[in-house]
């Protein structure tokens, strides 16, 4: 049955250019410029899916974007499986290979249909009532079974090996939709001269225009003319076409998504080009031609295999040269009927009757129906279709007065039919306007707009070939005059009827507004017939009826009750229906039920081109420092500290691989910094240049510190606070000059008080004369720590007195370390005697070597973040996000001495003076000593009173950092406890699951309380 229900001649397609494809195993030809579901047509194919609750079958819809049905697994290999993608929209090329979804053990004979006999037990809304009962069945039962059915394709489990891009695009006009009125807007605006971009979602530009045989566009055929306008619009420097995109999101300020499909066209797409690319394209006008949607009737058994929009059948022929069927009946309360009618009666196929819904028929379609000889039956409706894998027959009927009268049985093979046409208003709705309900044409057409935007042409009610093309052309004009003068008289109004400043002859059928929505008469028990609002969901009129009887009057409300519009083409062929149908319900107007929400995207977007390059190691960029690979070769272990690699420890022979060794090499390099030298690399601090005349000023009102009397050449430990007075990160900051502050922060916080600091110069005090610059990865930073920390590096700096009298703690300078620029600080995060060595990080590992070689005759000790945290644990140093939680305030964290009493303001000032902030009750940090000095605590442990207290057990606090100690011989820990500092010297207990643990509350300094080590 290879191509049986091909025309002769016609279409689009290439008949030069045959191709091979499979579906569900079998092989089938098609030709170039085919999509998978005109092929799939030409061979008689319409068995496509099974629906998701009841696993009806179900064939082809639509021709385009709104098909809820014929979601297909389209596979080049088991790495490039991609599920549900609509049949209407996959190319056809050589090899493809697509399977159907959601049935088991095949497409014909689907064991889930079982449900279909169920489905007066599962009527909509049935989970809430059924899934409460009984207690506990959710999680045993309900949840896993729900679970392992939901869904419709299957994701891959392999990683997807393609590529995808991203890219930014600016333009001065964006027209979305390459139909007549998209042409046309494109046109004019482009003969402006504004920069233009023109996208479509379809793989040739045209739109309406590809499928029309008859019509005439200035005195030549309509798709003469609009080969000459792409061509035209190609030939611009001032134009970029984007076939196969999508316009899926309007964001605010005029940013548009657009999902470009790249190669999944092609049999080979080779490695040279992405599968898919974002654009994120920032419009100053847009211009929304996207066209309206053919609506479909809902009468009983209007889902068989079969049952598609009579448009899109219209579509299938004159654009693809693919026959729906050979015997036809259509069903239409419009002209589109006839207009699909008349074109596939003269591709071949016949048409037994037209049902006209509308009780008047007149007009120039209706005429040239009946001149061809065409059986057309007003006042008639389809109250059911025969035939279970294949619509075999229909059963017509005439209705007077809402009754339906004796019914009439049709053999065929297809049922086409039109309700009339929807305007698209998804990406107007998404971009915050207004809808309003217009009563003439049956639909929500664009109203206010809120961005710089305007439709145009039938997304907008207009009608008519001639009328359409004259909107575009003038909305395209209007929206390049108002991308000159900067001001959109689309913005915050009702957009006014565009005046066209050119006329166009054009000579086409004229469908009007005409239509119906809502559900058909058909006079059988609505408890067994079954009319289908959404197909994809199996929401049937009942359903809706149902919803409204359970008390929904609001249509949001409807639509969560039923699940109808939350499908994968997101209502475009169900809403408006369900509207009338709520409406006649309720016997209430339209506007009053409201209209359901339209969210981006537009159409199902694969989740690779939202991640773009940004996966596997750069989904969370991977950053070394400098130093990295010494460490890596000198066996280092690893952690990652935010994005960074850096150094856990330096396990050496007997160290390595198990949990115990590790503490035994963190003990052994404890130990060596206490005892001689180590050294440590800091680079990944993060590091903020800060520059010019108010730098000052901006740092006092930064940091809780004062720092206008803080000398060049001196280091001080800052404080930052968020604006509710909690801590936010911590550093040392060098005074380099008058002018100048070298500022550390954490590793982590980096970003974060950048930021920060941007967000307070640009909208608080634009005022103050400061630069702010990130040189995190510039310096690279050697920490040399230990007694012998001076003798190290001595040989190594020139142009810095390291004496203890010239050089002390907290002191900075600049000179050199083996004739590579350095500022050297005096600072210890150990307690012992330290110093921090920034250099480019370009020198950063040659100058690491040559410390470690001159250190080499001291045992100097290089050593990782676990050791760092023991030792600065044992000076009852603090890590912010460690002891801090984000409600820790300075004095909480034993940082009061670092907040300015006497300053006039900081960020965050105003928070601490709230009482709140001194309760003595607040956590404070303490340290804590276990009974048992070998039972090291678990970080993140809480700490009671007495465990034994009735449930629930007051909580004093927690503990924050738990280590233990080598050089003291014991474990210690900080914490956070209520009162902490007022308990000092108290008992407390820390629970476990088996047993509870005594603590006594000590001072947080274990090691070296007067500091007495610092200077050497």
């Amino acid at each position: 049955m290879t191509n049986r229900f091909r025309t002769a001649s016609g279409g689009r397609i290439d008949r030069a250019a045959p191709l091979s494809f499979r579906f569900d195993g079998q092989t089938y030809s098609g030709f170039a410029g085919d999509t998978l579901a005109s092929a799939l047509i030409a061979n008689g194919v319409h068995l496509i899916g099974r629906s998701f609750k009841y696993h009806r079958p179900r064939g082809f819809l639509s021709a385009g974007s709104d098909e809820p049905n014929a979601l297909v697994n389209v596979a080049r290999d088991a790495a490039r499986a991609a599920p549900n993608l609509r049949a209407t929209q996959v190319e056809l090329h050589e090899g493809l290979k697509a399977q159907s979804q959601n049935r088991w053990p095949s497409l014909s004979f689907d064991a889930g249909a079982v449900n279909d006999l169920a489905s007066p037990f599962l009527p909509s809304g049935f989970y809430y009532k059924t899934f409460m009962w009984p207690a506990g069945a959710w999680k045993r039962f309900y949840e896993p079974k729900i679970r392992a059915m939901a869904g419709l394709g299957v994701a891959p489990e392999l990683p997807d090996p393609d590529r995808y891009t991203q890219n930014h695009a600016h333009c001065d006009v964006l027209v979305v939709g390459a139909g007549p009125a998209g042409l046309a807007a494109a046109l004019a605006a482009a003969e402006s001269g504004a920069k233009v971009i023109l996208c479509d979602e379809q793989a040739e530009l045209g739109g309406s225009l590809l499928s029309e045989i008859s019509a005439t566009i200035e005195g030549q055929k309509a798709t003469d003319w609009l080969a000459a306008t792409l061509a035209n619009l190609a030939g611009r420097d001032n134009v970029t076409l984007l076939p196969r995109t999508t316009a899926f999101g309007y964001f605010p300020h005029n940013l548009i998504a657009l999902a470009e499909r790249v190669t999944d066209h092609l049999a080979t797409p080779g490695t040279a080009l992405p599968r898919e690319r974002l654009w994120q394209v920032r419009a100053r006008e847009v211009v929304i031609a996207a066209g309206a949607l053919e609506r479909p009737l809902v009468f009983p058994d209007n889902d068989r295999p079969g049952v598609l929009l009579a448009d899109s059948a219209r579509t299938y022929a004159n654009r693809y040269g693919a026959k729906v069927g050979e015997r036809a009946v259509i069903f239409t309360a419009c002209d589109a009927g006839y207009r699909a009618a008349l074109d596939l009666k003269a591709a071949g196929v016949t048409i037994s009757a037209i049902a006209d819904l509308r009780a008047e028929v007149s007009g120039e379609l209706p005429a040239r129906a009946l001149a061809a000889g065409i059986d057309v039956r007003p006042s008639t409706v389809l109250v059911g279709a025969k035939g279970r894998l294949r619509v075999s027959s229909a059963q017509l009927a005439k209705v007077k007065n809402g009754a339906v009268g004796p019914t009439e049985t049709i053999a065929c093979d297809s049922v086409l039919m039109s309700g009339g046409f929807t305007p698209s208003v998804h990406l107007f709705s998404q971009s915050r306007g207004k809808l309003v309900w217009d009563g003439a044409a049956g639909a929500y057409l664009p109203g206010t707009s809120v961005e710089r935007e305007r439709s145009a042409g039938a997304c907008r009610g207009v009608h008519g070939l001639q009328r359409v093309l004259e909107d575009g052309y003038a909305q395209g004009e209007a929206a390049a005059k108002a991308s000159r003068d900067h001001a959109s008289p689309a913005r915050g109004a009702t957009p006014a009827p565009a005046t066209p400043s050119r006329a166009f002859a054009a000579n086409a059928e004229d469908l009007g507004s005409a239509g119906f929505i809502g559900a058909t008469p058909h006079g059988r028990n609505p408890a067994l017939a079954k009319a289908f609002v959404d197909w994809q969901n199996d929401v049937t009129s009942k359903d809706i009826l149902l919803a409204t009887r359970e008390g929904m009057r609001s249509i949001e409300h409807v639509k969560r009750y039923t699940t109808t519009g939350m499908a994968t083409d997101q209502g475009k062929t169900s809403n408006m229906n369900t509207l009338g149908i709520v409406s006649e319900a309720l016997d209430t107007p339209v506007p009053k039920i409201g209209l359901t929400t339209f969210r981006p995207p537009f159409t199902p977007t694969t989740f690779g081109i939202f991640a773009g390059a940004a996966r596997g190691d750069v989904f969370d960029p991977l950053r070394k420092t400098a130093i990295h690979d010494w460490a890596a070769e000198h066996g280092a272990a690893f952690e990652d500290v935010g994005n960074w690699k850096r150094a856990h420890y330096f396990p050496r022979a007997g160290e390595g691989g198990r949990m115990e060794d590790m503490h035994a090499a963190v003990a052994r390099e404890c130990k060596a910094v206490r005892a001689s030298v180590g050294m440590f690399d800091a680079s990944t601090l993060g590091k903020i240049e800060i520059v010019g005349p108010d730098a000052a000023e901006f740092m006092n009102r930064m940091y809780t510190n004062a720092w206008a009397k803080l000398e060049p050449g001196r280091l001080r430990y800052g404080v930052m606070l968020r604006e509710d007075g909690f801590v936010m990160d911590d550093g040392v900051v060098g005074r380099m000059a008058a002018d100048r502050f070298h500022v550390t922060t954490t590793t982590g916080g980096a970003p974060r008080v950048l930021a920060h600091m941007e967000d307070y110069l640009q909208t608080e005090w634009p005022d103050l004369d400061v630069w702010l610059t990130s040189t995190t990865e510039q310096w690279s930073v050697i920490a040399v720590q230990g007694p012998k920390a001076r003798e190290v590096i001595a040989p190594l700096i020139e142009g810095i007195d390291l004496s203890k009298e010239a050089f002390p703690h907290m002191c900075v300078r600049e000179g050199t370390i083996l004739g590579v620029p350095t500022r050297l600080f005096s600072v210890s995060f150990t307690g012992e005697l330290g110093f921090e060595i920034n250099v480019p990080s370009t020198y950063g590992r040659a100058v690491w070597e040559a410390v470690y070689a001159a250190g080499e005759r001291f045992g100097i000790t290089p050593y990782g973040t676990e050791t760092m945290h023991v030792l600065r644990a044992e000076k009852g140093y603090i890590i912010v996000g460690q002891e801090t939680d984000g409600t820790a305030t300075p004095d909480d964290a034993n940082l009061g001495w670092a907040v300015g009493k006497a300053k006039k303001d900081f960020v965050g000032k105003r928070s601490l003076a709230r009482d709140a902030m001194s309760a003595p009750d607040r956590r404070q940090l303490v340290g804590l000593k276990t009974t048992d000095p070998k039972v090291v605590l678990e970080e993140g442990a809480q700490i009671v009173a007495d465990p034994s207290a009735p449930v629930p057990v007051p909580m004093l606090g927690f503990v924050t950092s738990s280590y233990h100690s080598a050089v003291l011989g014991r474990s210690i820990a900080l914490a956070m406890v209520k009162g902490g500092r007022a308990r000092i010297g108290q008992k407390l207990m820390v629970p476990m699951p088996t047993h509870a643990i005594e603590v006594e509350v000590v001072e947080p300094v274990f090691y070296d309380p007067k500091g007495e080590r610092l200077n050497g």
